[in-house]
């Protein structure tokens, strides 16, 4: 894990979690976050002008989230990531945004732009502010897997790998992944046909799981250590690893492809925080500076595409960023689908997990 990142430990999230309340300076605004995001690098313009952090709770995906949320935990602003927005609004949890008050609202990259009922909805409403975007790619051991053996994302499937195999405690990760393998490209069509062979495909998977990791840090050391030689996971997982002297590469040129996820911030219903601090914050982790530091020690995009832009071209060539229309090409977007299916996809992995 990178040393500049305070990764929280587990057990001081859930106690976090279970405390009802997060814990607030008398004038501060809480963000509702993934453990790791309160790493000041990602905001600080923030820091230097009220000379204090946000103050940080933390979930460990983002269904645990939306149901803390709904079951009244109160906090300022959170972190979701594309497929959760259109659930998480039309439960009421979300305030719209005033984007006369965002300085990179026009700043952000086309592509993510483009992605239908991400960032406003019908009636014209802001909703969500893109912070961070990247993949979930097939990651391995170069030391003892071949790359001809991983050329499909079948290869998660593959008796050879029975109990060396990780993927995400994630149901959007697990079924982006199945959804490739079938073919999908655009999961807000599945039929219930394809849904059948998806879940199918992750029963497959999950002969061959010895973790679901539901923390970047647990598939991280699953793979320094050797447990694990195959991995769907996050591009900050070989960041990290390669940093480390492991020998551990992302392969994005499956014949499938990868999933690409796009991760922001709202501002929540019932805030209790100071308006004017939740938009300084915003603002921070929008400013263009941010852009190298995401990028080189996160392995991820900004959606700021002026601060993408100001990059030096070779760690963008190195990171796989150069040419963001091709590198979005050949991927399945984790776009907002319907309610109705987000709920089936929950109710069918935890069955898939369960070993039923």
């Amino acid at each position: 894990m990178m040393g500049m990142v305070r990764h929280l430990g587990r057990a001081a999230v859930l106690a976090s979690l279970l405390s009802g309340t997060a814990a607030r300076a008398a004038d501060n605004i809480t963000v509702f976050d993934w453990s790791g995001y309160e790493d000041p690098a990602f905001h600080p313009a923030y820091t230097a002008k009220h000379g204090t952090e946000p103050d940080f709770s933390f979930f460990g995906d983002e269904e645990e989230a939306f149901q803390k949320l709904r079951s009244g935990f109160k906090a300022d602003l959170a972190h979701p990531c594309s497929q959760s927005v259109n659930k998480w609004r039309e439960a009421g949890l979300l305030e719209p945004l005033d984007t006369s008050k965002l300085t990179g609202w026009n700043d952000i990259l086309p592509r993510i732009k483009d992605m239908k009922g991400l960032m406003t909805s019908d009636d014209g409403k802001a909703w969500f502010l893109p912070f961070e975007w990247g993949n979930s790619v097939l990651t391995y051991r170069t030391d003892t897997v071949k790359p001809e053996e991983i050329q499909s994302l079948k290869a998660f499937a593959d008796p050879k790998f029975k109990d060396r195999v990780s993927i995400g405690d994630s149901v959007d990760d697990a079924y982006a992944l199945a959804s490739l393998v079938i073919g999908l490209k655009d999961w807000t069509k599945m039929t219930d046909a394809q849904f059948a062979e998806a879940s199918a495909f992750l029963r497959e998977v999950h002969k061959n799981v010895r973790l679901y990791w539901t923390d970047y840090t647990e598939v991280n050391q699953a793979m320094a250590s050797g447990e694990v030689d195959l991995a769907w996971a996050w591009n900050d997982t070989a960041t990290v690893l390669q940093k480390d002297g492991i020998p551990v590469e992302m392969k994005r040129d499956t014949d499938e492809g990868m999933s690409t996820w796009v991760c922001g911030y709202v501002r929540l219903k019932g805030a209790e925080g100071d308006e004017a601090k939740e938009y300084d914050f915003l603002n921070a982790i929008s400013d263009p500076a941010v852009s190298a530091y995401l990028v080189n020690d996160w392995g991820y995009g900004h959606a700021n595409a002026k601060g993408m832009a100001a990059m030096d071209p070779q760690v963008l060539t190195a990171k796989g960023y150069a040419d963001v229309d091709k590198f979005v090409d050949k991927t399945l977007f984790q776009s907002p689908m319907p309610t109705e299916l987000h709920q089936k996809m929950i109710a069918e992995f935890e069955k898939i997990k369960a070993g039923y």
